[in-house]
């Protein structure tokens, strides 16, 4: 997961379908609590996305909002064959459209696929 704890999570597109218990390791992991809205920039976004929320660009772009310049993202997906499944090739095109490089993938959970999103190094944003 790449967290520790005193690092800020921003939670994005939460549903009753996502893995509580990874969201549990993530705030076991930071020892605190996942934040919806971020009073400062954020260490890490938590971005549950399914196919049926839209493009994944502007997901992808809604979560840099908040994130800081070191911070990064893991956006997650269901798993091939479960409902909301998104084409891997959509996550990567997304990531170069939105200006984010695409570092790794993991299995953080049974039913989401992982994908960690990094701001290019050298990058201003």
């Amino acid at each position: 997961m790449n967290v520790r704890e005193g690092m800020v999570v921003q939670e994005l597109g939460w549903d009753d379908d996502v893995d509580d218990d990874l969201r549990i390791a993530f705030e076991d992991a930071i020892d605190g609590e996942l934040v919806e809205e971020a009073v400062e920039a954020v260490d890490v976004v938590l971005l549950w996305w399914r196919d049926g929320d839209g493009d994944v660009v502007d997901g992808l772009v809604d979560a840099l909002t908040d994130l800081s310049n070191s911070g990064f993202i893991w956006l997650m997906t269901p798993k091939v064959g479960r409902d909301g499944h998104v084409d891997p090739a959509d996550i990567a095109e997304g990531a170069v459209t939105a200006g984010l490089s695409l570092t790794t993938t993991a299995a953080l959970s049974d039913d989401w696929a992982a994908s960690k999103l990094v701001r290019p190094k050298g990058s201003r944003r």
